[in-house]
């Protein structure tokens, strides 16, 4: 059991990974505090944690709702800018909430960052953060950089609507060959190494990828084969896949695909170099807990807009 006087902060504790990390922080016995601009009320963790705005644009109260916390787990991001939440905005934020974390005296931050980050990439996604990840280790904080691909899951994004546009689309359309790679991760094995890497007290920067590697192709055929569904796949330019996405994407009232998500795709930003971190594998998730997927369809704007 924790200390009952010091607590954790997960910033987006009712979001897709948060959740899973907030639930084993609470299994744990840990006092939970959220930083989010989406509390939601029908969530299960809703009376669980306490929860608090980001502040971002008053930093003495962003720093006093960290301040006690002995561990900052930060998942906020945003994955394609939309209105007024950007890329750089996220950047800026972030730093924000770095320099408050330093000043609250937070012992320990734990970051997710993305697999294959760079300075020099010319997708602001993926540029934003490795500046972020440079940030940290400027702080003096005791870090651990987690980087993941791709995450599945009960009602995750990419393999959920993959799945959903299977189901119900005349053909699936793929920009290019199809060649390059995707090795995503399970949820639950992410969660897990959040949650390992906030009780230990080494800086670490780590890949967060799964036991399997697919090309792109053979990724929407396993998703297809596991769900009995016959995969109609066409290869097409990535400008004809993205003006597709975009017309698919009005009227399910969602981003489906952004040009900068096909570029990091197709550039095979989405695999790594080192051993799994994650056992689970995809294959076998699919035939089991996940033979369901793409029955409903997971909207990013809903979900955090």
């Amino acid at each position: 059991m924790a200390d009952a006087a010091s607590f954790s902060v997960v910033t987006g504790a009712f979001s897709f990974s948060g959740r899973f990390l907030t639930e084993r922080l609470l299994a744990a016995g840990e006092r939970v505090r959220t930083l989010t601009g989406h509390p939601r009320k029908e969530s299960p963790l809703y009376n669980r944690i306490e929860i608090a705005p980001f502040n971002f644009d008053n930093p003495a109260a962003l720093v006093e709702s960290l301040r006690g916390a002995t561990t900052l787990y930060n998942t906020y991001w945003v994955r394609f800018s939309h209105g007024d939440n950007t890329h750089a905005l996220a950047v800026e934020n972030t730093k924000k909430l770095i320099r408050a974390a330093v000043e609250a005296g937070v012992t320990r931050m734990v970051h997710v960052s993305i697999a294959n980050p760079s300075l020099d990439s010319p997708l602001p996604y993926y540029r934003g953060k490795a500046e972020l990840e440079e940030a940290i280790k400027a702080s003096g904080l005791s870090y651990a950089i987690l980087r993941p691909t791709v995450l599945f899951g009960p009602h995750d994004v990419l393999i959920n609507n993959i799945a959903y546009l299977l189901r119900r689309a005349p053909f699936f359309a793929i920009p290019g060959d199809g060649k390059y790679r995707v090795q995503p991760i399970f949820v639950e094995d992410f969660a897990d190494l959040l949650f390992q890497q906030g009780h230990s007290t080494g800086n670490v920067v780590m890949d967060a990828v799964g036991p399997e590697a697919y090309t792109y192709q053979d990724l929407v055929r396993e998703i297809a084969s596991a769900l009995g569904i016959h995969a109609r796949i066409v290869h097409l330019s990535p400008a004809l896949v993205l003006t597709a996405a975009n017309l698919l994407g009005k009227l399910l009232g969602d981003v489906l695909l952004t040009k900068e998500e096909i570029d990091g795709l197709m550039a095979d930003l989405l695999v790594s170099q080192h051993p799994p971190t994650g056992k689970t594998k995809l294959s076998e998730w699919l035939r089991g807990a996940g033979k369901d997927s793409g029955q409903i369809y997971s909207s990013e704007l809903k979900r955090h807009f």
